[in-house]
């Protein structure tokens, strides 16, 4: 286990690449010459970082409709999630995607063969990494583009996304509460203890997932395995799915167990869920499992910063602070009350 996650962080850290389109994925300039050609190099890497479970995005200073028909053509529109062409600065374009795709601009690569755009993006989003079309191929080789693992939802992602796009994109279109939305998904949360085939995507979401980890830390592949075969220890994954299809296994959970106390160690959720409220579900589940033991549930708690929602998820379930050492907070479960479980929502559980 490690408080600091940068080790670890070095590998897989991009978790989407962005693409100028004039002289970067193809050769020529689409406004100006009477063909482009799609350089081959660059779909092989696009192939290559999708099947690593790496995201692809564009932000092009271009028409839209004629550039979206030439990337049509080339057969790569798939490949291209929340694409922003127009005539915005490059840099308003990938905060744009950020924001749609609900990642960092530290887990974004931005390639364009122009040294003033690349200037640009990094004057006013520092966290990005910038490139050359030519640094690419090197690039790739580093730890930054390189998964630890691959896992079914690394190979799986580019679809996972295109389906909360989906989502994301009926939930602007309904009209009602978001209760009334949530109701209509046919929500299906699983928590289910963790097999050795489920530890290497428990590691990615460790490494992944800052915005919703109770404590920051990040735990090895060995961290895991030996909680998960501890006796006192009970480590759990959580997936959810709904009609759009499966969002894979979207949490952690880790629990040191004793005779009066059970102390949850680790929660974890993917940004990908937090407007779902799965972590009060797994909460409320957990509770329930305590208050049947009769012991005492509490939790830790480090206050990183960036994992303000996860503070607010535990105070919603009821977990009241008991203890304090600078950022390092314990809290403890008000088992009296327990939150229900949402009606619309089926929870399968061990």
């Amino acid at each position: 286990m490690s408080d600091d996650p940068c080790e670890e962080e070095r590998h897989g850290r991009i978790k989407c690449v962005v693409w100028d389109l004039d002289q970067t994925i193809w050769t020529g300039v689409l406004l100006e010459d009477a063909t482009v050609t799609v350089k081959p190099e660059v779909v092989e890497a696009i192939e290559a970082l999708d099947r690593l479970g790496i995201l692809h995005s564009i932000a092009s200073k271009n028409d839209h409709q004629a550039a979206w028909t030439q990337i049509a053509r080339s057969g790569l529109a798939e490949m291209f999630l929340c694409p922003q062409i127009g005539w915005n600065a490059k840099s308003h374009s990938v905060q744009q995607i950020a924001e749609k795709l609900n990642i960092g601009l530290d887990t974004i690569a931005f390639v364009d063969d122009q040294e003033f755009e690349r200037a640009e993006v990094a004057m006013a989003c520092p966290q990005v990494l910038c490139m050359d079309p030519a640094e690419l191929v090197e690039a790739m080789r580093t730890p930054a583009f390189q998964p630890r693992f691959r896992t079914d939802e690394s190979r799986d992602r580019r679809q996972m996304y295109r389906n909360q796009i989906r989502r994301d994109d009926e939930e602007k279109r309904f009209v009602g509460t978001p209760d009334e939305f949530l109701s209509q998904l046919g929500l299906v949360v699983r928590i289910e203890s963790a097999t050795r085939a489920d530890l290497q995507r428990a590691q990615e979401l460790t490494i992944r997932t800052n915005q919703l980890n109770s404590t920051g830390r990040t735990y090895s592949y060995d961290d895991l395995d030996k909680s998960r075969a501890s006796d006192d220890h009970r480590l759990y994954v959580v997936a959810l799915d709904d009609r759009f299809g499966s969002y894979g296994k979207i949490g952690l959970v880790l629990i040191e167990t004793s005779k009066k106390v059970w102390r949850l160690r680790l929660l974890l959720m993917s940004c990908r869920v937090m407007s779902r409220g799965v972590g009060g579900i797994v909460l409320s589940h957990l509770m329930r499992q305590a208050r049947d033991a009769c012991v005492e549930l509490h939790a830790d708690l480090v206050e990183t910063g960036r994992n303000r929602m996860m503070q607010i998820t535990y105070a919603f379930a009821g977990f009241r602070e008991i203890d304090r050492a600078d950022q390092h907070v314990t809290l403890r479960a008000d088992l009296d009350v327990i939150p229900p479980v949402p009606p619309f929502v089926r929870l399968i559980a061990d």
